[in-house]
């Protein structure tokens, strides 16, 4: 969509950067007139993810993405531009203009409307005849009628094209329907539905979006459960089952689970803060997700190697964020679900209750792996636990637990507390080397942070980086030199934002981060929020401006003399008798 730029210019002016992104990140830290906080797309453990309230920007010195208001909200909700400038319009109260949806809008509109009619269809399809396997399945599970409408539970069909018929029907072809995971395109010809004879569970997003389905099959047959596969509107990774309910529950807390039937009992039971992951483990996005709706998460896996060794990568990814990560110890059923049955709804309050904190489920797992009334075994249980307490951020923590871990084993206080500083010390000296060998790299200094936008020639870069730098922020300085064309840049991306600063500037048009937006990728917009973020001195902006022209050309000469010295060579090796 083309927004006029008086629109965008209104709406960037109403949402001030530092209170969009604070209701994602918690700002605190500051350098300067920036604040900074824990970057919402990677894991890290320091924060590198910088906002500054001046120039209106974000950038991650970590993961390099950056860009202003509108792309902030693009990358952390999944939207388009258009979608963002929606969701930032009701945000500020703001009426939308009165224009058509762009056509990937109008796709991913129509994909969340046949999702929305096939989630309709296999809950009507529950109670026909059809759907008594699954109503037999429901009552096994004790899956009651108010729980399945409230997670609009529904009934795949055994049938090929069910789904597909009915869809048509409403107006829906198969290129769309196979575009949306809900039918495949057969070996020979024509489609078929996707999924046939499960018990269906919509996946819906924060904003009620159904966005995916999940499916599990009823009686013998494999994938147990199947996944819509990645769509326009649908990314396993990014999204969490029942988050949708569970961002609404008064708990305090998250309960994160492994299945579909164990968050369905859970909130029949009462527990209406449970949400599990779509057939993976916790992703880190998954994470980030989490920690917008909660700073407390409780773990509870099913009671087997598979949901132990689960429990302790989701562990290593929550502790990235400033979450407060909790683990419940199930004794005497393999999931929640099977607990609350055998057990009550009481008892698993009670079990919530007591559920140990990350560091002593940690320490709990290393004590079980040794004897420790052998002395080897003692020894490398110390080496175990004091590297695990050193990773702790708190030195009040570290010291708590390094005595608990002296009292475990048996020795003297001291020396655990010794040791674990030791690991600690290490542990940043190798962190400190890192980053300064990284960072004194001469190259690393000018390359881009995505490798898909790497400098053939930093040299040409550099210049070119300085010249787009300086139109952004003196456009005046246009006029006063020649401005080469695109097509002299060496870098591509850099080619790409060069030519659509000139082209605005010789329209007369605003050359703002928010104006760029439409026309640059989300890689070029975080890469133009780089070069903005270094250093220029405007005083003489003229110069540099004429200096950076003259590189760009005397760069370009010297790639065009290789170029031909190349074409000379290849030349000679041709022609006869020649020996290279």
């Amino acid at each position: 969509m083309a927004f006029p730029e008086k629109f965008i210019t209104e709406l960037v002016e109403r949402s001030d950067i530092v209170d969009v992104v604070s209701g994602y990140v918690r700002l605190g830290k500051k350098s300067g007139s920036n604040m900074f906080g824990l970057c919402p797309f990677h894991s890290e453990k320091t924060p590198s993810f910088s906002v500054s309230p001046d120039k209106q920007i974000y950038h991650c010195f970590g993961c390099g993405k950056g860009g202003g208001v509108i792309n902030f909200i693009m990358e952390i909700e999944n939207l388009s531009f258009p979608e963002a400038v929606e969701f930032l319009a009701r945000r500020a109260g703001m009426p939308m203009p009165e224009q058509e949806n762009d056509a990937e809008s109008r796709k991913r509109a129509r994909m969340l409307a046949l999702n929305k009619d096939a989630a309709r269809f296999f809950y009507e399809q529950l109670s026909t005849p059809a759907g008594g396997a699954a109503r037999d399945y429901m009552a096994k599970r004790r899956i009651g009628v108010a729980t399945a409408k409230n997670f609009g539970i529904g009934f795949a069909p055994d049938s090929w094209d069910s789904l597909r018929s009915a869809m048509k029907a409403k107006g829906y072809n198969d290129f769309e329907m196979a575009d949306a995971g809900l039918v495949r395109r057969g070996k020979t010809s024509g489609f078929y539905d996707t999924f046939r004879n499960r018990l269906m569970f919509p996946v819906i997003d924060v904003r009620g979006n159904v966005i995916g389905f999940s499916g599990r099959i009823l009686g013998d047959g494999e994938p147990k459960y199947m996944n819509s596969p990645e769509t326009l509107v649908f990314n396993k990774s990014r999204n969490l089952f029942a988050l949708n309910l569970a961002k609404k529950s008064k708990s305090g807390y998250i309960i994160l689970s492994e299945g579909n039937i164990d968050v369905v009992s859970l909130h029949q039971a009462g527990f209406d803060s449970a949400v599990a992951s779509l057939g993976t483990s916790l992703t880190p996005e998954q994470a980030r997700l989490l920690s917008r709706y909660t700073n407390e998460v409780i773990i509870a896996y099913d009671n087997d190697g598979a949901g132990i060794k689960a429990a302790q990568r989701a562990i290593g990814i929550l502790e990235k964020l400033d979450v407060k990560v909790k683990v419940l110890r199930l004794s005497g059923a393999k999931d929640p679900d099977e607990f609350i049955k055998l057990k009550g709804p009481d008892a698993f309050r009670n079990l919530l209750s007591a559920s140990e904190n990350q560091v002593d489920y940690r320490l709990r797992r290393v004590t079980e792996q040794y004897d420790l009334t052998v002395d080897e075994q003692k020894v490398a249980f110390l080496k175990e636990a004091t590297d695990l307490v050193s990773e702790l951020p708190n030195s009040l923590e570290r010291q708590v637990y390094a005595i608990r871990v002296a009292n475990m084993a048996g020795v003297a206080q001291n020396a655990v507390i010794a040791e674990v500083d030791r690991r600690r010390k290490r542990r940043l000296r190798a962190a400190q080397r890192l980053v300064e060998r990284e960072q004194t790299r001469p190259e690393k200094l000018i390359q881009p942070g995505q490798r898909e936008l790497r400098y053939d020639d930093p040299a040409s870069a550099a210049a070119e980086e300085g010249l787009i730098r300086l139109l952004v922020m003196d456009p005046a300085l246009a006029k006063s030199a020649a401005l080469p064309p695109a097509e002299d840049f060496s870098a591509p991306a850099l080619g790409r934002i060069y030519r659509e600063v000139r082209t605005r500037l010789e329209r007369g048009d605003a050359v703002s981060i928010a104006a760029l937006g439409p026309a640059l990728s989300q890689e070029e917009m975080s890469l133009l929020v780089r070069i903005l973020d270094k250093p220029e001195i405007l005083s003489r902006g003229d110069l540099a401006l004429r200096d950076y022209i003259r590189k760009i050309q005397e760069r370009k000469d010297a790639r065009r003399q290789d170029t031909d010295l190349l074409a000379l060579q290849q030349k000679m090796k041709e022609t006869k008798g020649y020996r290279g």
